[in-house]
């Protein structure tokens, strides 16, 4: 099979566990991403001839697009007109055959077609579905179209984010969509325990805004506006609500950028012994946060004297807590990156070697593996409609609205 990893099995924690992704983008199908790395059977139904448009989104060499092979990578492709009455018939059978079903699709076109909860749970009365949405499907939104971005800004982090004087800045990758599938993987962990340890478990509608998962991470601004009145504002690299005096990135002598962090109030007392300061004006945390801005200047000159390795080495003597800012040339050539074996090489059918992260997170006796790179549209519409779902040529060849299809 096209974009194997050679040696490697599949077993994982999820190994056996069929779902089926009648979803597109980025948000919901990052769930089924995650829990396909952990050896779940993951279908990934996508509209004949045009796909997924995450099949065509970012940077491309030599006309294959770069993402997609880590996006849909572990994943089954199989081509389905859900604006059939035939296709969404075949769409039924998946979902009688699913354990867990996965869309991001809005609730018209999911009750047009009968594959809504309501259709779904009638027919599998012990299905999980998780559906992400831009605002929830309990509120007067909910068939309005939602992205990532809208999710972020919606959630407070983008407020958050940025220098005091500055804009507020969004991160630069699609933080809302990839915490919105993190955030969905482990719902449908949580409703598949309740399934296994339940007998009377009647199936599970999991309902996920793409603004609530950072929402929820970013815990503390809630309770701090309610207790104090004010927002939070934009701090830069020292946090609205940081827990120490230091946190910033610094730049070296020969032009690194590091950052510096403070945990606890034993760790900015090291980073004053670090810059000679006298130990009596860190000793209660009321002083070191009075005298943040001082440590702060003292620490910019003290980096900006040194070259990136002698900084780095004389920090980690003195136990101070620091890291070059790493892009991903750093990323992969990284000791503990290369220890972690973090990233991968893979077959790829198109681009030949590739290197991606590995299964995360890492699990000893249940690890999961990846097989497979993003498929080619319609790659397995002839083992998904023939094997698992049985149907015949013709009717493959109805539903599929004259896709290829291979094995």
């Amino acid at each position: 099979m096209s974009g194997t990893a050679t040696g490697l099995g599949r077993g994982g924690a999820f190994e056996g566990l069929k779902v089926v992704e009648l979803a597109q983008l980025i948000a919901a199908p990052m769930a089924g991403s995650l829990l396909a790395d952990l050896g779940a059977d993951v279908v990934h139904v996508e509209m004949p001839d045009v796909g997924d448009p995450q099949r065509v989104t970012g940077v491309e060499k030599d006309g294959v697009h770069l993402w997609w092979k880590v996006s849909g990578r572990n994943k089954r492709s199989v081509t389905l007109d859900l604006g059939s009455e035939s296709g969404q018939g075949v769409a039924r059978r998946l979902i009688e055959w699913a354990d867990v079903v996965i869309t991001n699709f809005r609730p018209p076109a999911l009750t047009k077609w009968g594959l809504d909860w309501e259709s779904a749970h009638a027919l599998n009365p012990r299905l999980i579905m998780l559906h992400v949405s831009g605002y929830g499907l309990d509120t007067s939104k909910r068939d309005e179209p939602g992205f990532g971005k809208v999710g972020e800004a919606m959630s407070g982090v983008v407020h958050l984010t940025g220098d005091p004087n500055g804009p507020p800045t969004h991160t630069g990758f699609s933080h809302g969509d990839a915490t919105t599938g993190l955030f969905g993987a482990f719902s449908i962990g949580a409703a598949l325990y309740r399934r296994a340890s339940d007998q009377h478990f009647e199936g599970e509608l999991i309902d996920l805004a793409l603004f609530e998962a950072l929402f929820r991470i970013n815990e503390w601004q809630v309770i701090v506006f309610d207790q104090l009145g004010v927002p939070p504002m934009r701090a830069g690299n020292r946090l609205a609500n940081a827990p120490a005096a230091v946190i910033n990135t610094y730049l070296t002598s020969d032009d690194v950028w590091l950052t510096v962090t403070s945990g606890t109030p034993k760790s900015v007392r090291k980073i004053a012994a670090l810059l000679n300061e006298p130990a009596e004006d860190y000793d209660t945390k009321a002083k070191q946060w009075d005298r943040r801005d001082h440590l702060d200047d003292l620490l910019r000159k003290f980096v900006s004297e040194r070259i990136a390795t002698d900084n780095l080495k004389v920090m980690q003597e003195c136990e101070v807590v620091a890291s070059r800012v790493y892009d991903v040339a750093d990323i992969v050539s990284d000791p503990t990156y290369i220890e972690r074996q973090d990233v991968i090489i893979l077959d790829d059918p198109d681009l030949g070697k590739v290197r991606m992260p590995a299964v995360l997170p890492k699990l000893k006796n249940y690890p999961g593996a990846v097989w497979r790179t993003g498929a080619s549209l319609g790659q397995d519409n002839d083992l998904v409609f023939r094997e698992y779902l049985g149907l015949s040529d013709d009717e493959i060849a109805d539903v599929t609205a004259g896709a290829g299809s291979s094995s």
